[in-house]
């Protein structure tokens, strides 16, 4: 065995045995949660940012909180991207997604998608699933670098995990389906996916992604319009399902997202390779 194979496999052996590893940049960190003061955090960045910026509309127990939270936290993993200037933690975690492996849908009896869209197709494809949500990042962090470490994070996770496919419910801002026309057809018609991967809207809650003539659409300036996250998961070649949801909650248009992970974290996994060596201590 090669002195360079042999680290290789010392580095995937130590991801595996700490999915805790942390990634910096400068002040900045990205690694899953590890205790319940981080994860109540993440609750609370999560209030801050969907109910008293975002306009969505609270539960009795959300108001009395301050916290977003629903059945499947309690199952979930939390990534964090935490500021380490600040002194609180409280403070510290100024960014977040959350995490839900198949096992743990399990445990929840489901995954969150399931209340909007059908995913037999996805549960029928052979691979290890994960899905990802309730992503948010604080207004005063919201540049290249805390996204970047979001991005890291999550292929981190599906490398440890050996995921196959990723999935979740991207949003756009607003219900109004005419502020989205073009976004919509342009999703349906340039990123549709195949049969084999595609998850359809529930019948009761299903609205038609083609608003506008396809053939005339300026993809260009359709694809600029797009929120940052769903053009971040395009550009991993990802794809969307079968028609659009709205969340009337959420003050949001939704989209499901499914993208195959076997390019984002193998390119993940060679170009941050001497950074997890560092992370991991290997030398």
């Amino acid at each position: 065995m090669t002195e360079e194979k042999s680290t290789n496999n010392l580095l995937e052996l130590n991801l595996r045995r700490d999915e805790h590893v942390e990634l910096r940049a400068g002040n900045l960190g990205v690694r899953l949660a590890k205790n319940d003061e981080e994860r109540d955090a993440a609750r609370a960045l999560r209030y801050r940012i969907f109910y008293e910026e975002m306009g969505a509309i609270p539960s009795e127990q959300a108001v009395r909180t301050k916290r977003d939270f629903d059945d499947f936290d309690q199952y979930a993993d939390y990534l964090l991207v935490l500021d380490y200037d600040q002194s609180t933690v409280m403070d510290q975690v100024v960014g977040t997604y959350r995490l839900l492996p198949q096992e743990k849908a399990d445990l929840a009896g489901k995954f969150y998608s399931a209340g909007e869209y059908d995913l037999t197709a996805l549960q029928e494809y052979p691979g290890r699933l994960l899905e990802v949500g309730r992503s948010c990042i604080d207004a005063n962090y919201r540049g290249r670098v805390a996204m970047q470490l979001l991005w890291e994070g999550i292929a981190l996770y599906i490398f440890i995990h050996r995921i196959d496919i990723l999935f979740g419910c991207a949003s756009l801002s607003g219900t109004n389906l005419a502020d989205h026309a073009e976004s919509l057809t342009y999703l349906y018609h340039a990123h549709l996916a195949p049969p084999a991967l595609r998850v359809t809207a529930v019948p009761e809650r299903r609205v038609e992604m083609v608003h506008t003539d396809p053939h005339k659409l300026n993809h260009r300036h359709a694809l600029v319009k797009l929120p940052p996250l769903i053009k971040g998961y395009l550009r991993l070649g990802g794809y969307v399902g079968d028609g659009a949801v709205i969340d009337e909650q959420f003050n949001t248009t939704d989209v499901a997202i499914i993208v195959k992970t076997e390019l984002f974290a193998d390119k993940y996994y060679r170009h941050y390779e001497r950074r997890l060596r560092d992370a991991l201590e290997i030398t």
